[in-house]
């Protein structure tokens, strides 16, 4: 699962681009996300997120809205990472985990769908794109393919009772 963080406040007056917080859109569309992942039973086992402060809160509001009961762990290196990185992260995972969630950024998001699926997708802000991965294990995520199972996006759900 490849979540971008929500929208991000340009204005905030963050001290630098890694520490821009979510704005209000941002906030809403976390939880949106969250609520709709657990509602069509695609909820992470392990989540690996970038340590930025827009993808570590885009994470929390959706987990909270969701109920997810998942493990977290931040990595400096998905902040601005390649497909390649991040898929070298991913290949860190232990084999117990059905669905892992890789939270970061574009431009790398949209690469990571393509490269693993040959999806070209628009990776919105707080869009998710669920790809089945055909490998026998994480460890084997870099070089490994899939196809697009899903790509969800926050304004799908608009006007939904969630």
């Amino acid at each position: 699962m490849i979540l971008r963080h929500a929208k991000s406040d340009w204005y905030a007056g963050a001290a630098s681009d890694h520490a821009r917080p979510l704005n209000r859109r941002g906030t809403d569309a976390a939880l949106t996300m969250g609520r709709v992942l657990t509602k069509i039973g695609e909820v992470p086992d392990l989540v690996y997120t970038s340590s930025a402060t827009r993808a570590c809160e885009t994470l929390i509001l959706a987990s909270e809205a969701g109920e997810w009961d998942v493990d977290v762990v931040e990595y400096d290196g998905l902040y601005g990472a390649s497909a390649g990185e991040a898929l070298q992260i991913a290949a860190e995972a232990p084999d117990s985990v059905e669905r892992l969630m890789l939270v970061g950024h574009e431009p790398g998001w949209g690469y990571l769908v393509r490269s693993v699926t040959g999806a070209a997708v628009n990776m919105k802000t707080a869009t998710v794109a669920g790809i089945d991965m055909q490998m026998e294990s994480w460890q084997h995520a870099p070089e490994a393919m899939g196809s697009l199972a899903y790509l969800l996006q926050p304004r799908m759900f608009t006007g939904w009772d969630m």
